[in-house]
């Protein structure tokens, strides 16, 4: 627990001085209303809803407590449940983050603020045109815009997850180039990452990062608002605050945002630089580093599919004429290799619409083919260009009959989840009478690419196109914050954050709803163990 509230500190810290000073404060609530609870012989924990717990304890309100308990989204225990020497760890630490609190006390100058007074403002492209500043904290977007005032007078908007609707509209007059009522009040935008993802912020042609986001895939999403195919602009500039070397050897972010970046630029080109000048577009040990938790945590699926686009990429740039004949290879194509075990197996790849299945089988366990993932699925199929073809026989024709079954199984139980008549508890139905509310139909602060994407969102899910899956979490994640539904704008968030576009376009309605497609077996490698 300690080492996880000295990662988030030194995080603030970076932040800047204000947000270090309030999680600070923060903290120490947190512990001295704990620590009073154990005194009090009851604990209650909860992931997600601990200051909504402390409110309700402060209030008396103990039915509220049970009512999230009966939620499940907390838990009850009694302290005698815990070993006896959690109270003098619990104080110990609560010492600790008061000698810290004493020592700050002191503290009035903020040299990071100072820098960007002194300097980065000084900026011809920040002088001369819109900028969209970044922080990961609330508290230092606020303590930004409080302090950017005194050089950019009345000029300064700040944008957090806790505004309104109608002042994100004011925002997309502002800065979105495509706005319906276009307005230049304001040359600087400060905001959270809640508007690194569905809005477009391309009036600006500068992206500040104030500070490293925790996950650096952020970061190409923060340039994103601005690097559009529609901009005005012909140059786009980036400035990042990075940690200091003190901070950086504890958090790491300097690295694990340079390795994510340096894949994208890897792949996509010297366009693709977002940090620095002297970003290097060459991949050398980069992937290593990519698929390494101990330097990038997360997203673990995502950098692995990267390493394989590498590898596509590669044979596309430097054997162009194998490239071509992979991409006109005939679909059913099949091959087959020395098996690596003791029994025969077959893996193939089909293809339903948009759905698109890989299926194992073994010789010894026909009945029971097994389904995995395109990231399993490649890991089998890559080879040495020396490994030498095997025969097919008689039991990959048994083997690709019982693959194929097992897809009519997986599909009819599927279409049976996407039909529209699954009655008044489906989530997709749900989703969609959400989205049909006048509310959010009306809402005047979408524009009208945000409209015509709920729009496709909406024949998606009453076509059922949207996997159960992925409705469900969508749903659950809106039960779970009902806030979420009283702001339209938190509300497409979640919608794009996990339905992109790529996914709707063309629609599984316009494809005659999608999941009566044709089957296709699109590929199919057979493991030998005769050979």
């Amino acid at each position: 627990m300690m080492k996880f509230m000295k990662m988030l500190l030194i995080k603030r810290l970076e932040s800047s001085f204000f947000a270090f000073k309030q999680t600070l404060k923060r903290f120490i609530s947190s512990y001295e209303k704990f620590i009073q609870e154990f005194e009090n012989g009851t604990i209650y924990v909860s992931a997600k809803h601990t200051h909504k717990i402390f409110d309700y304890l402060e209030r008396g309100d103990v039915d509220a407590i049970d009512i999230l308990i009966e939620e499940g989204k907390a838990e009850k225990f009694s302290a005698n449940e815990f070993d006896p020497k959690l109270t003098s760890d619990l104080e110990s630490d609560l010492q600790i983050l008061h000698r810290i609190q004493e020592l700050w006390k002191k503290i009035d100058r903020d040299p990071k603020i100072l820098a960007f007074k002194n300097n980065l403002a000084l900026e011809k492209p920040v002088q001369e045109g819109k900028s969209i500043i970044f922080t990961e904290s609330q508290e230092t977007a606020n303590y930004l815009k409080e302090n950017l005032q005194e050089i950019f007078p009345n000029q300064v908007i700040c944008f957090t997850g806790s505004n309104s609707s109608e002042e994100r509209e004011e925002v997309i007059s502002n800065f979105d180039a495509n706005a319906r009522n276009p307005k230049n009040d304001y040359k600087i935008l400060i905001t959270t990452d809640v508007l690194a993802e569905g809005a477009n912020l391309h009036r600006s042609n500068v992206v500040i990062n104030y500070d490293i986001p925790w996950n650096p895939t952020r970061i190409m999403q923060r340039v994103g608002r601005i690097n559009r195919v529609d901009t005005i602009h012909n140059e786009i500039f980036t400035y990042t605050f990075f940690p200091t070397d003190q901070s950086n050897d504890h958090i790491k972010l300097r690295e694990c945002a340079e390795a994510k970046i340096a894949a994208f630029i890897s792949l996509l080109g010297s366009d693709a630089k977002l940090l620095t000048e002297n970003e290097e577009v060459e991949a050398h040990s980069l992937f290593n580093q990519l698929v390494s938790k101990e330097t990038i945590e997360g997203d673990e699926e995502i950098e692995s599919e990267l390493k394989y686009l590498q590898e596509i990429r590669k044979i596309r740039d430097e054997k162009p004429s194998l490239f071509e004949k992979i991409k006109r290879l005939p679909k059913k194509a099949r091959t087959a290799r020395k098996s690596p075990e003791k029994q025969s197996s077959l893996l193939t790849y089909f293809r339903k619409g948009k759905l698109q299945k890989f299926f194992i089988v073994k010789e010894d366990n026909i009945l029971v083919p097994d389904e995995i993932d395109f990231i399993a699925a490649a890991k089998i199929l890559s080879s040495g260009e020396d490994e030498k073809r095997s025969n097919l026989n008689k039991v990959f024709y048994d083997l690709l009959e019982k693959n194929a079954e097992m897809l009519e199984k997986v599909t009819d139980l599927e279409e049976e989840d996407f039909s529209s008549k699954r009655g008044s508890r489906d989530n997709a139905a749900r989703l969609s009478k959400i989205l049909k509310s006048k509310e959010i139909r009306f809402f005047q602060g979408f524009t009208e690419d945000d409209e015509a994407y709920i729009t496709q969102v909406i024949s998606e899910l009453d076509a059922g196109g949207i996997p159960k899956k992925l409705s469900q979490k969508i749903y659950n994640k809106i039960q779970e914050t009902p806030e979420i539904i009283a702001n339209p704008i938190k509300l497409l968030g979640i919608l794009k954050m996990n339905l992109s576009k790529d996914f709707l376009n063309p629609t599984h309605a316009e494809n005659n709803q999608g999941r009566s497609s044709h089957k296709e077996i699109i590929l199919s490698e057979y493991f030998n163990s005769q050979d």
